[in-house]
Parts: C-alpha cells; structure tokens; sequence
C-alpha cells in the first residue's frame, strides 16, 4: 500500500512539472510575440497590390524580418533614414563592400558611412532590386533600417499600431 501511495505522489509531481512547464512554453511564446510580433511576415495580394501588414512591438516600434541578398536579417522601419543603413558588422556578415564614403546626418550626431549597393532587399513577397544603402561603421546591432531607399516605392498606411506596407506590381 505504501508503495501505490508513493508512486501516487511521484505521479501527481510530475504531472505538475509537466504544466508548469508546458505553461512557461505557452506564456514565453505570447511574450515574444508581443516583443516580436513580425518575425515571419507575409503578403497579401489584391488586385494586382502586394501589402504586408506589420504589427508595432513593445516599443512602439516596427521591426521585421526580412532579406539582403538572401541573407536573413531584422529590420527596423525608420522613415528618417534617407537610404537603407546596415551596421558595419552586419555588412561584414552579408559580404557588402563598403564604397565611397560621405558624411551623414544621424539622431547621434554626423557620422561619416559607406556607400554599398544591394542586390536585393526582400520583406515577404515585397522584393527590390539594386537598393542604395549605406554602411555606418558606429552603429551596433543586428538590425538594420530600412530607409527611404525602399520606403519610397511603398504606400505606408499607419492605423493604431498596425503599419501596412503597400506596392504596385
């Protein structure tokens, strides 16, 4: 009898380590949701217009997955960047060569950066060809900003925290 009460017991806890766990998974997949909700973006087409519709995170701000020359990286929306800016150890990851360089104007302050040029520049079904970047050797990071070298070939709709990405085919 001692032994079923044992066993009993060992039972119940690791039916409880089981929900503990199972329960962490599921709130640890909410949580990074809200911190990252466009990790796997897609589009929609419609009368001939491709849109993406992308979600703000925590911060207020829209990150996004997406690719440079097929290579896989984050991008962070930034309308006040004039071209796509790659930090330089991203650029040194995706094998961009750094040409001229000029001085830009940035929030820190005027940096001096790189031109590069960009094969292509993908986000879901919303592709571009030969995209004008630059490479900011003082930024840090994983991410990069996709500026208006991009941005102005969308329709951007911003209703609540929901920004919609639109293009023409």
């Amino acid at each position: 009898m001692a032994g079923i009460t044992q066993l009993g017991k060992g039972m119940m806890a690791v039916g409880w380590l089981l929900f503990i766990g199972l329960m962490s998974f599921w709130f640890n997949s909410i949580e990074e949701d809200r911190s990252y909700p466009n990790r796997t973006p897609s589009s929609h087409t419609e009368n001939g217009v491709i849109s993406v519709t992308l979600k703000q995170d925590r911060q207020g701000h829209y990150i996004v997955s997406g690719l440079i020359n097929s290579e896989p990286l984050n991008f962070l929306v930034d309308t006040g960047a004039t071209e796509v800016v790659i930090p330089a150890g991203l650029a040194k990851r995706l094998n961009l060569q750094p040409g001229r360089a000029k001085r830009a104007s940035t929030a820190n302050g005027p940096v001096t950066v790189y031109q590069t040029n960009l094969a292509r520049l993908s986000i879901a079904d919303l592709h571009f060809d030969n995209v004008s970047g630059v490479i900011n050797p003082g930024m840090t990071g994983t991410s990069a900003l996709l500026g208006m070298s991009v941005l102005k070939n969308l329709e951007l709709t911003q209703t609540g925290n929901v920004l919609i990405l639109r293009r023409k085919q």
